[in-house]
């Protein structure tokens, strides 16, 4: 078995071969269980989150395990940290040993983008990123991969986040700026991705205008959501995993809860988009929203990617 640094990680895992790996495999045969969520309590009395995360085909098998620790952000350290295993699906012998979690943000990101490459209008023009974490780092990149937006915004709480994410991506060639009012940055987006650890919404659905898309990252538990209910009612709602997204995330587990949406209300998961069994956006005017609950396939597609790269 090989050990795999995150440099390696990073190094091969460029933004339109993710989204071109996570394409195809959508449209491959592999089998996913849902997830498994364990909810704990820290010593502060902080509910943190594992994660396990499995999934195979007639050739690989991985697993990837997850911890969220909301708390960390105070401390400096990320939110998540995740490992990866991936194993020979025939005979359980171990390939490879990866530490995830620059293979968690860039995939996400990149999923993200590809649903948008569905979802987000043609002729969109602004991109909005609300969040400066680990996968919010990324969003810019992955999303103008897939459309060639006229004018990017950052929105964080804090606006130095902002302001020093602007200048990171402005060194890496993209022209990005701070967004300080989160309002008048989301009406004026037409595509708007949101990665946040929010425990509330933080964009309403008032603020959307016509023909915008939402994608929704952040929210990882059933208590949890980045928009509120009228951005829902607005919407038309795509999903990752129609098994998952409804039930593991607060962003539709809540409206479907209070009677706002009904699971079948959702027009289509990323793998029928992938694979031409829904058209994605069929009107101009329409909102379009996508929630990202995170899927173990996607994983995989990263993860192989990687291991290639590596072992040649």
């Amino acid at each position: 078995m090989i050990q795999i640094t995150n440099e390696q990680v990073t190094a091969a895992l460029h933004y339109q071969a993710l989204i071109n790996a996570l394409r195809a495999i959508f449209q491959s045969s592999y089998t996913m269980p849902v997830r498994h969520h364990h909810f704990y309590q820290t010593e502060e009395g902080v509910e943190n989150t594992l994660i396990l995360m499995p999934v195979w085909n007639d050739r690989y098998l991985g697993v990837k395990q997850v911890v969220v620790a909301p708390l960390n952000s105070g401390s400096g350290l990320p939110a998540i940290h995740a490992s990866y295993t991936l194993m020979d699906a025939r005979t359980g012998v171990p390939l490879a040993q990866l530490d995830a979690a620059a293979l968690t943000a860039r995939r996400t990101a990149c999923t993200s983008a590809l649903a948008a490459s569905f979802l987000a209008r043609s002729d969109a023009e602004t991109l909005l990123v609300v969040g400066s974490g680990k996968v919010a780092q990324h969003l810019v990149q992955a999303h103008a991969a897939v459309h060639a937006y006229r004018h990017i915004l950052i929105w964080a709480r804090n606006p130095q986040q902002s302001r020093a994410l602007a200048d990171q991506l402005a060194g890496d060639g993209y022209t990005v700026d701070p967004a300080y009012d989160l309002e008048a940055a989301a009406r004026e987006a037409d595509v708007i991705s949101c990665a946040t650890l929010s425990p509330t919404p933080i964009i309403k659905g008032e603020w959307l205008k016509p023909g915008a898309h939402l994608d929704l990252i952040g929210s990882h538990t059933p208590k949890t959501r980045e928009v509120d209910d009228e951005a829902i009612r607005r919407s038309k709602v795509f999903v990752d995993s129609r098994e998952g997204a409804p039930h593991e995330t607060g962003e539709l587990a809540i409206p479907i809860a209070r009677g706002v949406l009904a699971v079948a209300d959702i027009k289509a998961d990323i793998v029928e988009l992938c694979r031409g069994l829904h058209p994605g956006r069929t009107a101009t005017q329409e909102i379009t929203l996508f929630k990202s609950a995170g899927l173990a396939i996607e994983d995989l597609a990263a993860a192989l990617l990687v291991y290639e790269s590596v072992n040649g």
